[in-house]
């Protein structure tokens, strides 16, 4: 199943350029050219990256950033003509996951992109797999508890 990404630019010739080379990846893309109806997609739509402009018309980007990083823990990335080492400190400190300065190379974004997707997936298992994967054992950030024993530890037991 392909990864959602939202894409949020004001200026749409940035947002059909990124839509044109993520859907070449198989990627499925939601774009917005403004905060407020972004901030609605990612309240209504599940989505796996987001690629977010600073400077947006309603919502700005690090506002979208901070309301994404209260539910959700899918990558967001930073791409903005905002290239002051305050900005982008401000952005990873708020809880954007990489910060890509305008102009841009698209390959580059897409490898950041593909990065950051293959992170989130490979580490951030969803809790439903974790349990299908072995229904006794219960790792809650490093503590693991074992339901059919009920032993607790910080060490994966070996069977």
């Amino acid at each position: 199943m392909p990864a959602h990404i939202l894409i949020v630019d004001d200026e749409p010739e940035i947002a059909d350029l990124i839509e044109l080379y993520l859907e070449n990846e198989d990627f499925d893309i939601i774009k917005c050219y403004d905060g407020t109806t972004a901030l609605e997609v990612i309240r209504t739509r599940p989505l796996d990256l987001a690629i977010l402009d600073v400077m947006l018309p309603g919502i700005d980007g690090f506002s979208l950033c901070r309301e994404i990083r209260r539910k959700h823990r899918f990558p967001v990335l930073m791409l903005t003509a905002r290239g002051d080492d305050v900005d982008k400190i401000n952005g990873l400190t708020i809880g954007a996951d990489d910060y890509i300065i305008k102009p841009f190379n698209p390959l580059e974004l897409i490898a950041r992109v593909k990065a950051q997707l293959r992170r989130y997936k490979q580490y951030n298992t969803p809790e439903e797999e974790a349990e299908a994967e072995d229904d006794d054992v219960i790792d809650v950030h490093g503590l693991i508890i074992n339901r059919a024993t009920h032993d607790c530890s910080d060490i994966v037991p070996l069977e």
